[in-house]
């Protein structure tokens, strides 16, 4: 218990001491929201990846799908990688940071108003943010219940308080900066941890061969497969169609969440995008591909304690359950881990949905003639709103919340994703496909919670965001166009000269 404690005094001390530090970095709008747009490759790299993974994703996604696609659900930590990171930051990253910087937009709302010149889908775009972040910064806090009595037999609402707090008293100091810094932090330990609790599990069953055997000789549950041995240990897995619904959600989805799309307005410059690039990519390798690989050999674990009264696998307790006979100094780490990945993602949720309420939804519209000092001080303030808010959720959800938290990935990247990607590329993109967009995607992903015509949530949300991809160009060829000149002056920054070396680009006259 000494270990455990000790770990977790520095961890917290550590964090506030960063908020403290980082106050001079927050005195304005931009400082506090963006770093002033001069934050490099390795604090972007490791807020974006902290961001991405959570508590939700170490106890409950890895659980889950660990449980049904056997070691198959690696699959998804690999389609995080490459498309939720590596491919996010090639296709996004440097023209998100030059368009955004060109049209002065803070925000993806404040990007849709600007790019499309339409208050109204700033508006509502921000009242998206706010109604399906909120669910899912309380969702943050579940995956850390089942380990905090597991480790230190701490009631759940006491770790959500304390950690809701500490998470509060950086951001509100410090902002984006204080943020970042705490992530890279954080993003070292997530590294260092899941390494550790991957050997140390994998040891206790007698080593990876061993694991691999007893996993294979397990038959499967899934109807398709029903009865057939090996099928955890299969390259695909017991249900491929369903792996792949996964994959697309927790890949794809990365590109219409604002609170990861925010991080690529704040790069300094083209060096931070090729580093970062790489190091995202890495860093996503390492812990999303671990979490579900861990998480892939939890049927090894089978247990009367992992079930509920009707004999359904809770799922959120595999992952506790696994980690249960480890060394106490392995499970503070566990502990450490956990909540770093847990208090990064918050911190990103928390700014988000603050900056956006702040400045895309009461700023000039409820709330007029505000100067930048009181709008600071209006950001503060909603986000111990938000946070006092998403541990109210957290502590009783009710049921229609817990289904939200479900879809929020579904409902935003369904409704941001086409608009945004598009919106970056194609000067053809019109006010009347945005709104189809949105639609659809908070459309599809809202109506089947209710009336459930497509079988699981995670497919619904990937079905949201292809159709949105399919949507936009379509409704953009046959409404009216945006003004010629005025998507010419938007699309201008991408043509403004810059001086490079010659190791990155010849003169025009010897190509």
């Amino acid at each position: 218990m000494a270990v455990k404690m000790i770990l977790l005094v520095i961890f917290f001390g550590t964090m506030i001491a960063i908020g403290i530090y980082c106050r001079r970095h927050s005195n304005d709008i931009q400082g506090f929201v963006l770093g002033s747009r001069n934050v490099g490759p390795w604090l972007t790299a490791f807020a974006y990846g902290t961001s991405y993974f959570s508590a939700v994703v170490f106890v409950g996604y890895a659980g889950q799908f660990g449980w049904k696609y056997g070691v198959a659900s690696t699959w998804i930590g690999i389609g995080n990688a490459l498309i939720g990171s590596l491919l996010a930051w090639v296709v996004l990253g440097r023209r998100t940071r030059i368009m955004s910087n060109h049209l002065s937009a803070t925000t993806m709302p404040d990007f849709f108003g600007k790019r499309f010149e339409s208050k109204a889908l700033k508006i509502v775009a921000s009242a998206i943010v706010f109604i399906f972040l909120v669910p899912y910064t309380a969702s943050v806090y579940n995956g850390l219940s089942r380990l905090f009595g597991m480790a230190f037999d701490i009631p759940y609402s006491v770790c959500v308080i304390v950690m809701a707090v500490l998470t509060g008293a950086y951001v509100i100091l410090g902002g984006y900066m204080a943020t970042a810094i705490n992530d890279f932090i954080q993003g070292l330990i997530m590294l260092g941890g899941i390494v550790a609790v991957i050997a140390a599990v994998l040891n206790g069953q007698g080593g990876f061969a061993q694991a691999l055997f007893n996993l294979a000789e397990i038959p499967s549950e899934i109807p398709a497969t029903m009865g057939q041995q090996g099928a955890y240990t299969s390259f695909f897995g017991p249900d491929p169609l369903n792996l792949l619904g996964v994959v697309i959600l927790t890949s794809l989805g990365t590109w219409g969440l604002p609170q990861m799309v925010h991080k690529f307005y704040a790069i300094k410059s083209e060096k931070a995008i090729k580093t970062g690039t790489i190091i995202s990519t890495v860093f996503a390798i390492v812990i999303s591909g671990g979490c579900y690989f861990l998480g892939g050999f939890g049927r090894l674990f089978e247990n009367p304690a992992l079930h509920n009264d009707q004999g359904g696998v809770i799922y959120d307790s595999i992952i506790p359950f696994m980690l249960s006979s480890l060394p106490d100094i392995l499970i503070g780490v566990v502990i450490v881990l956990v909540l770093s990945a847990s208090m990064s993602t918050l911190s990103s949720l928390v700014l988000t949905s603050s900056s956006t309420l702040t400045l895309d939804f009461l700023k000039d519209n409820i709330i007029k003639n505000l100067n930048e000092k009181r709008l600071l001080l209006l950001m503060r303030a909603l986000i111990v709103f938000f946070i006092v808010l998403s541990v109210v959720l957290a502590l009783d959800p009710p049921t229609f919340i817990a289904q939200l938290m479900g879809i929020s990935w579904g409902a935003l990247a369904g409704a941001f994703l086409a608009p945004f990607l598009y919106g970056l590329y194609w000067k053809g993109v019109t006010r009347a496909a945005v709104w189809a967009s949105f639609i659809t995607g908070v459309g599809i992903t809202v109506t089947n919670m209710f009336w459930n015509y497509i079988a699981s949530p995670i497919n619904a949300g990937a079905i949201a965001m292809i159709a949105g991809l399919i949507i936009v160009p379509l409704v953009s060829l046959i409404t009216p166009k945006m003004e010629k000149n005025e998507t010419e002056k938007i699309f201008s920054c991408y043509d403004e000269a810059v001086t490079v070396k010659r190791k990155t680009a010849l003169p025009a006259e010897e190509q």
